[in-house]
């Protein structure tokens, strides 16, 4: 996998283009996000992407990519912006129209040029940027 490679998946990840991110998944990926949750196989990750997205619009920019022939290890921030009130979402309450923004560390462990095993955590979270008035 390659950076460009990479950004092609975020560019299809934020524009909500299921198909065309889950085609960088094995079937039997593992995503960790952190001690707060895994999710076990593409579909799953899918079904877990397809329920927030229908709350949250979730948008990531790419801020550093290493690509290696078996890993890839990432920095990213992420800004999560309220369609619904949600107060139990896993990155923090989130009430409609207001957004959280964190920068991640990713490391992708690869397979067949795919992603096997994800490992994501949270570097730092800035201040909840409150909804219009």
């Amino acid at each position: 996998m390659t950076e460009e490679d990479y950004a092609d998946y975020i560019a299809r990840f934020n524009a909500n283009d299921f198909e065309g991110f889950a085609r960088y998944y094995c079937d039997d990926v593992i995503f960790n996000l952190g001690e707060k949750r895994q999710i076990i196989g593409r579909d799953n990750i899918l079904d877990f992407y397809r329920d927030v997205k229908s709350k949250v619009r979730e948008t990531l920019d790419i801020l550093a990519v290493a690509a290696g022939p078996d890993t890839l290890a990432c920095h990213v921030r992420t800004e999560f912006y309220g369609l619904v009130d949600w107060p139990d979402f896993i990155a923090g309450p989130l009430m409609k129209g207001q957004s959280i923004n964190i920068e991640s560390l990713g490391f992708y462990y690869l397979r067949d040029g795919k992603f096997a095993r994800i490992l994501g955590a949270r570097y730092r979270t800035l201040p909840v940027t409150p909804a219009s008035a």
